[in-house]
């Protein structure tokens, strides 16, 4: 059974760890080891069926040539460092760093789809569900999972929610996590979240 999120945290867009916990993700079972960075509601209100729009919409980020100004230009930052400090060598991702979270589907999950691939993003998709979706990403600092769901409301209603889950690479990624962390809250999510707002009501009025 559903456990519903509360109205107050379903008009926030920054929520509680709990709000990721208090839901039945197959991810808790795959994931265990992971710890959860932060939890966001999305800015897309919908109905049962409407998941797929979102991950459509996730699949269409592009960090490169994002129409927020902030958030490409803090991406365009991010990168430049990580090339300076050598964050995102060939040898450091998925499937070289670290074991990809495929490795430890269960067969239904295995065998089932994937997701689509973000291609101007460094995400690669795990696996989706009605009402999951998630992809991963590493580099030198960290083993990173970006969740989105489909969550009901006590109204009966439906939004998306992300949880963003992290395993740091010792002293390093600790240090990168802490970093970044105020620009992510303060900056990035806001201007991210802004920009969802707008796409998705570009979706929604696309539709007959």
């Amino acid at each position: 059974m559903v456990t519903m999120v509360t109205a107050r945290t379903a008009s926030s867009h920054l929520l509680p760890t709990s709000a990721h916990f208090e839901q039945p993700w197959r991810i808790h079972a795959i994931a265990p080891d992971f710890t959860v960075e932060d939890v966001w509601a999305l800015p897309t209100p919908g109905g049962p069926d409407d998941f797929a729009r979102l991950v459509k919409l996730n699949a269409g980020f592009d960090s490169h040539e994002n129409p927020s100004f902030i958030v490409q230009s803090l991406f365009q930052i991010r990168w430049k460092l990580g090339a300076i400090f050598g964050w995102d060598g060939a040898g450091d991702g998925v499937g070289k760093r670290v074991r990809s979270l495929r490795d430890r589907l269960p067969e239904d999950l295995s065998n089932g789809p994937r997701g689509p691939e973000t291609p101007n993003a460094p995400f690669s998709p795990v696996y989706l569900t009605h009402n999951e979706f998630v992809d991963e990403y590493a580099n030198k600092t960290v083993h990173l999972l970006s969740h989105h769901s489909w969550v009901v409301m006590p109204d009966g209603s439906y939004r998306g929610q992300m949880a963003i889950l992290v395993k740091p690479n010792g002293w390093l990624g600790k240090l990168y996590l802490a970093a970044i962390k105020p620009f992510r809250a303060w900056l990035v999510y806001p201007a991210f979240m802004r920009q969802m707002a707008k796409d998705w009501q570009r979706l929604q009025d696309e539709q007959p």
